[in-house]
């Protein structure tokens, strides 16, 4: 029993020893602390992170920048300025594509009557029903009978066309020849020969012709004349009967 209250009399005393020893202090820290806000953390562990949420874009904070109703101060439109001066011309641009055909017009209103048209037909075709001996160097050949004279462009007294309508003609020249004498004839176009109707001295007579075109212009003349050489030239023909031909007529006008 001693033994027993000797233990407890030595816990009670340690116990109480142990309660007389002040308090142990924390040690101080360096940095400060709100006074109104202790729990809070201290500022430099507040600045130190907001440094890092400050670098992360997720964490930055908006510029907030003052904005002006410009409706407030818009004021009245203003008067139209001068014309400027026109620029230069662009450059041409390139051709477009074809457009679309159009819808069909309604009909117009008659025209005025035009002017008569000019006219655009010649033709002639005349005959010799006399024989013609070649006498002189140069011998004209003249026709007493006219089959065809459309607007008397073929002029019966000087035996020559004249021409009226420029273009494109054609002409032709027959005859008959004489036996034993020479046929010399030239197509004449104004003073020059065109084209020969030629046959030798034969014991037989014989049709001959010649044809050709000419491109006429207003005015110019086409004819018919004998050349003699040295033997006697000749064509022949009857009063019954007609030998001697020469046809032109208007195939193309120069203007349509």
């Amino acid at each position: 029993k001693m033994s027993a209250l000797f233990l407890l009399l030595l816990v009670s005393v340690t116990g109480s020893v142990q309660e007389r020893d002040p308090p142990r202090r924390e040690p101080r820290r360096l940095s400060c602390v709100r006074c109104c806000g202790p729990s809070e953390q201290p500022v430099s562990i507040v600045s130190s992170r907001y440094a890092r949420m400050s670098s992360d874009p997720a964490f930055s904070v908006p510029k907030v920048q003052p904005t002006i109703d410009i409706t407030i101060l818009k004021g009245e439109k203003g008067e139209m300025g001068e014309k400027g001066h026109p620029g230069a011309a662009g450059k041409e641009g390139e051709r477009g594509l074809r457009g679309f055909n159009g819808r069909k017009g309604q009909k117009g209103q008659p025209g005025p009557q035009g002017h008569p048209c000019k006219q655009l037909y010649a033709a002639f075709s005349v005959g010799r029903r006399k024989p013609l001996h070649s006498s002189d160097y140069f011998q004209q050949v003249i026709f007493d009978t006219e089959f065809v004279n459309l607007y008397k462009h073929f002029n019966m007294f000087s035996g020559k066309f004249f021409c009226y309508v420029p273009g494109i003609y054609y002409f032709s020249l027959n005859v008959h020849t004489w036996n034993f004498k020479e046929t010399y004839l030239h197509l004449m176009k104004n003073e020059k020969e065109v084209a020969i109707l030629y046959a030798q001295p034969s014991d037989r007579s014989i049709m001959q012709s010649q044809s050709l075109m000419l491109d006429l212009q207003e005015g110019e003349e086409v004819w018919v004349r004998m050349f003699k050489r040295e033997r006697e030239n000749a064509i022949y023909s009857e009063e019954s009967d007609v030998y001697i031909i020469f046809n032109g007529h208007l195939i193309k006008p120069a203007v349509e």
